[in-house]
C-alpha cells in the first residue's frame, strides 16, 4: 500500500480517536499550538475548542525533503545539529549518533562558525537548528 494513502487513513482514524484527556494534557503541559500565519499550511483541521490538528501529509513531505538534503552531504561530519535548550538536546544527540553528524548541545560559543582565529572554528556544510530563536 502506498505510504501517503496509508497516512491519510491513519490521520482519519487518529482524528476520531483523539480523546479529550489527551488534549487537556497538551494544554496543561503548555504545548504551543499554531498561532502564526506561516504555520497555517501545516494545519489539517481546526477544532471548535481552538485545537489545531497537524497536517501529517504536509509534514511528511517536508521531512522527506529534509532527508534528501541531509543525505546529499557526502561527509557526515560536515553536518552539525545544534540545540542550546534542554528540550532539543536529546533529539540532536539521537540524530547525531547513527548519522555521524557533529552535535552541539548546551551553551554555544559565539564565533564557532565565523571566527577563523578561534581554536574550535569549523564550517559545517549543513546546520540543523532545533530552535532558531534560541540557537541563533
Amino acid at each position: 500500500m502506498p505510504l501517503i494513502p496509508e497516512l491519510e487513513r491513519i490521520i482519519k482514524q487518529e482524528e476520531t480517536a483523539l480523546s479529550l484527556s489527551l488534549i487537556l494534557r497538551f494544554l496543561e503541559a503548555g504545548l504551543p499550538f499554531c498561532t502564526e500565519v506561516e504555520m497555517e499550511q501545516y494545519i489539517y483541521k481546526w477544532k471548535s475548542d481552538s485545537i489545531h490538528i497537524i497536517n501529517l501529509k504536509r509534514t511528511w513531505e517536508k521531512l522527506l525533503c529534509a532527508a534528501r538534503v541531509i543525505v546529499a552531504i557526502e561527509n557526515p561530519a560536515d553536518v552539525s545539529g545544534i540545540s542550546s535548550r534542554s528540550t532539543g538536546q536529546r533529539a540532536v544527540l539521537k540524530f547525531a549518533a547513527p548519522s555521524g553528524a557533529i552535535p552541539i548541545v548546551g551553551p554555544f560559543t559565539t564565533g564557532t562558525f565565523t571566527n577563523q582565529i578561534q581554536a574550535a572554528f569549523w564550517e559545517p556544510r549543513l546546520l540543523l537548528v532545533t530552535n532558531p530563536r534560541a540557537d541563533h
